[in-house]
């Protein structure tokens, strides 16, 4: 009776699962923009006067930056809070959307790309971190992780079904403007739904191994990229 009672405790109800839903739909979003600029790109190119370089950069600095950026987000989740920095990064994310839809240079887009993969680094780590402190009993934390990867697995499906509908009916700008109510949702109800959690002890934050990490990969890419252009002198058209 009493094991019985204490599984009972840690179970968790419907907040939690409500809350599950509320994180889900941000894991949609953030691997929804890692494939939704597949149909845009040529919208944009034009619109922008974007060349094979910029359009390059345009395509793909996102995923670099969300990538480049997961594990250093989550260990600064421990340390200012997990609920505070998912918050912190869906503000972000919802500005750097607005701004990217209102970019009018190929170089504003770009650099709006680039603040939304650093705002889909925040998000992430610390949404899946909060399932686990929401989740105690382990098949409902196994259950809870799973849906939470399916949306994120089937977010990079859904791109391309959701930027050529977008784009069917309005301007290539309004892709972007997808993560605005979605970020909204999020900031509205997750100090309702959401538990917070610091780590107590949290190790130091090691600023030096984050910035070496970065010249060592954004060189690269920048390399490969001069040599596509090399093999595609035409700058007017994405090569892929």
């Amino acid at each position: 009776m009493k094991g019985a009672a204490l599984e009972s405790n840690i179970r968790a109800g419907l907040k939690e699962w409500i809350g599950l839903a509320v994180l889900s739909l941000p894991a949609i979003l953030i691997s929804v923009d890692l494939s939704v600029m597949i149909l845009a790109l040529p919208h944009i190119s034009i619109a922008l006067g974007a060349d094979s370089i910029e359009q390059l950069w345009i395509m793909d600095i996102y995923g670099f930056m969300l990538s480049g950026f997961l594990i250093t987000m989550g260990s600064l989740g421990d340390r200012l809070g997990r609920r505070k920095l998912l918050m912190i990064g869906a503000a972000a994310f919802g500005s750097a959307s607005v701004l990217a839809a209102c970019a009018n240079t190929s170089g504003m887009l770009i650099a709006a790309r680039a603040l939304l993969g650093i705002a889909g680094a925040t998000v992430s780590p610390s949404s899946l971190a909060l399932i686990s402190n929401m989740f105690r009993d382990h098949k409902q934390r196994s259950l809870a992780i799973g849906i939470w990867f399916m949306c994120s697995m089937g977010g990079m499906a859904l791109g391309p079904v959701v930027g050529g509908t977008m784009l069917e009916h309005f301007s290539w700008g309004s892709i972007f403007l997808l993560g605005v109510p979605v970020m909204a949702l999020l900031l509205m109800t997750a100090s309702h739904l959401l538990p917070d959690y610091r780590d107590p002890a949290p190790g130091r934050l090691d600023m030096a191994s984050v910035v070496l990490s970065m010249c060592t990969i954004l060189p690269v890419i920048y390399a490969g990229m001069g040599g596509i252009w090399t093999l595609y002198p035409d700058r007017r058209v994405y090569p892929f």
